[in-house]
């Protein structure tokens, strides 16, 4: 483990495990490289993140990539979330740039500079597919926080990545059974870990809602500091809580409007006594 700037890089034992064999394989070079491109990636990520005033924790070195580690209580807005997600590849379009001003100016050996735009291309426009943990499904998933429930964002938006990634494996599967036994081997790797990625973080959904309601006060504030309207949600007295509250969104303010049978409005609560309803309640779950 290694730290700098107070933040801790590490690197899995899979990935020193693949260093010491492509020192046997002679293909030391073109994987040091291109690892040394998904660590300026994440690089991107926690720069981004530190400008926003969030703490990066560390970036982690994978076999098949890397992840920037940030300390979120909850607190990050979506567009400062996409900000973040599209800084990454940002950072591998600077790197192509940087390279093509290289080739232009006769610097460098060709071949080595080619390798190094066709790996930087790789990693930003993989990392740009619409599917979770990917930076693409980070964006998608912000967007669609913006107009959806937040928990049904945070639920459908995980299904889906979760059958994209079984497609991937089962389209692995399947060229392997025609004799393709090189580049499927690749996908089937990458689909295993989105699949896993994608259970894994489907499983704390609960647990990530729950830190989104904890931390609803904060977004109270911000729309009293900019006056923006609460959106109303309409309900019944025997409704429960836990179904009221999958009605909030990320970036709105909610005032709960509890109507009777007739269609008269019994009661007009902000958002923060339904929270504070269902944390007193014992035995709820989500």
């Amino acid at each position: 483990m290694i730290r700098v700037w107070g933040v801790r890089i590490t690197f899995h034992p899979f990935f020193v495990i693949i260093m010491m064999a492509s020192l046997l394989t002679g293909h030391f070079i073109e994987l040091i490289t291109l690892f040394a491109i998904v660590f300026i990636h994440e690089c991107g990520h926690a720069a981004a993140a530190a400008l926003l005033g969030y703490r990066v924790l560390s970036i982690q070195m994978l076999p098949f990539g890397g992840v920037a580690v940030i300390e979120d209580g909850g607190t990050i807005t979506a567009y400062r979330e996409i900000m973040i997600a599209l800084a990454g590849p940002l950072q591998n379009i600077l790197m192509v740039g940087v390279v093509m001003l290289l080739q232009y100016g006769n610097l460098g050996d060709p071949v080595f500079l080619n390798y190094i735009i066709q790996g930087n291309l790789l990693i930003a426009l993989f990392n740009l597919l619409p599917v979770l943990p990917l930076d693409g499904g980070k964006v998608v998933q912000a967007l669609v926080s913006l107009w959806a429930p937040y928990y049904t964002t945070l639920m459908w938006t995980y299904r889906i990545s979760i059958l994209c990634s079984v497609g991937v494996i089962l389209y692995a599967i399947s060229r392997w059974f025609t004799g393709d036994y090189g580049l499927p081997l690749n996908i089937l790797l990458i689909g295993l870990f989105l699949f896993y990625s994608n259970v894994t973080d489907y499983r704390n959904v609960p647990y990530r809602f729950i830190r989104f309601l904890m931390n609803r006060e904060g977004a109270f504030a911000r729309h009293a500091a900019t006056g923006s309207l609460a959106q109303p949600i309409i309900s019944f007295p025997a409704k429960p809580l836990d179904t009221i509250l999958r009605l909030l969104k990320r970036e709105r303010y909610h005032m709960v409007y509890v109507m009777n049978r007739q269609g008269r409005i019994m009661a007009v609560l902000p958002e923060q006594r339904i929270i504070g309803s269902y944390f007193q309640q014992n035995g709820n779950k989500l």
